[in-house]
């Protein structure tokens, strides 16, 4: 009895079977690729500000006397920039487990702003750029994730001050009401602007224009921001440089 062509196809199976196994081994790899990037990149600025801190904080200690009201507001933001690192891990390992709720309360944006601002200041004054917000003071608190909206501001900050290192200049944060039932917030830069075509791609996850990026700042961004419903997009402005601008509703629900 010939069974060639049940021995073939048994061969065909097991072919597919290992197939779909090295396709699901790759998707893991994939996936804990993309996490790694991600978490590199997010604690990459609180490990560098506790560097800062740590070495100010040598500083004022090896003052004749020792200026221990100095050293000891170095050594608190040590503290503070340790944890953030910490919750940043936490909440974005979260943030990628299936089915995870984050921690959300109602948060000021305006106080983010300020704390952002403050957090990146040096940066600003190294690349010469100032940092002006506008934002409307009576602008309503949002349900949200406090260290995922920083992660947000960062981001989108960052790459503002990036796009002006070489010239130095402006880096404007307004927000206000979009309509009833959304928050409108704008980052707006004077620097290189954005890239010719497909200004689309820059979401993309591993896509940058950056020589030292790893494509995930802004990808991170527009998960967060629409796993709350809200949405992200830029615009190149009528002088030089570029906007990001984005939305979150006043009353954010989680999108799955």
């Amino acid at each position: 009895m010939d069974i060639t062509d049940r021995k073939n196809a048994e061969e065909g199976r097991e072919r597919l079977r290992q197939l779909e196994a090295d396709l699901a081994h790759i998707n893991r790899v994939n996936m804990m690729g993309e996490l790694a990037a991600a978490l590199a990149h997010e604690i990459k600025q609180p490990i560098a500000a506790s560097i800062t801190s740590a070495n100010a904080l040598l500083r004022w200690l090896a003052h004749d006397p020792p200026d221990l009201e100095r050293a000891r507001t170095a050594a608190t933001r040590i503290e503070q920039d340790g944890n953030r690192a910490a919750d940043v891990i936490n909440r974005l390992r979260s943030f990628y487990k299936k089915g995870a709720p984050s921690e959300r309360e109602m948060v000021d944006i305006k106080d983010i702003i300020h704390e952002m601002t403050v957090l990146l200041g040096n940066e600003a004054i190294r690349y010469s750029v100032i940092i002006h917000s506008e934002l409307d003071a009576t602008m309503p608190n949002v349900l949200a994730d406090r260290v995922q909206l920083q992660q947000v501001f960062m981001n989108l900050m960052l790459n503002a001050i990036e796009a002006m290192k070489d010239t130095g200049g402006k880096l404007t944060i307004t927000s206000g009401l979009k309509s009833e039932s959304q928050l409108l917030v704008s980052i707006s830069d004077t620097g290189v602007g954005l890239p010719a075509e497909n200004n689309e791609r820059i979401f993309d996850a591993f896509h940058t224009t950056k020589a030292q990026g790893t494509g995930m700042g802004l990808a991170i961004t527009r998960s967060i921001l629409e796993s709350y419903g809200g949405r992200i997009w830029a615009t190149t402005n009528q002088g030089p440089g570029a906007t990001f601008h984005f939305t979150l509703p006043l009353q954010a629900e989680a999108h799955v």
